[in-house]
């Protein structure tokens, strides 16, 4: 996994040390919300310890899962995927879609400062510097702040689908000739 940097944030891969700041972040409803179907928040701290040990064993040469972090205090404020999206489909866990999926979740402590922007717009640049050729982001139908950074980030809204995850969901697509 390659770390990333831009003007204010370090991307790099999770350590087991960041387990407290990935269960704060992810046993919060605000940021839950959106994620899942259905959302459920963790509720043990060893919840984000096994996703801290996913996240680092994912194999494949370009989707990661990075831990963001302030340049200017080394604060953790949230995480940047690139992954396989999961298909719709009877069958779990869901198959993978064949897609490549960016997203972002951020601690609350850090909306509205532009970090999921600045992250994801690295996080992008590096997917088709190595080779993607098309990225797509699913947002909630309501989730109005991350549809925002899709914008920013350049991303297309192609309107509605339930292709993924079993949810109907807002796309976004963006190519690497975009």
């Amino acid at each position: 996994m390659q770390n990333l940097e831009t003007d204010r944030l370090i991307l790099r891969a999770w350590e087991q040390d960041d387990a407290d700041f990935a269960f704060d972040l992810y046993s919060r409803w605000e940021v839950q919300r959106f994620i899942g179907n259905p959302a459920q928040i963790m509720t043990a701290r060893s919840q984000a310890v096994e996703r801290i040990l996913a996240w680092r064993q994912m194999d494949h040469p370009v989707h990661a899962v990075w831990a963001v972090q302030l340049k200017a205090t080394g604060q953790l404020a949230g995480a940047l995927l690139l992954k396989s999206i999961p298909a719709s489909g009877g069958s779990v866990p869901l198959q993978p879609s064949g897609d490549t999926e960016i997203g972002w979740h951020f601690h609350p402590d850090h909306w509205g400062h532009g970090y999921a922007s600045e992250a994801a717009a690295a996080v992008l640049e590096y997917a088709f510097d190595n080779g993607l050729e098309e990225v797509v982001a699913v947002t909630a139908p309501t989730n109005l702040a991350s549809q925002k950074v899709c914008e920013r980030i350049g991303m297309r809204h192609t309107g509605q689908t339930s292709r993924y995850y079993n949810s109907l969901c807002e796309l976004f697509v963006v190519t690497a000739a975009s």
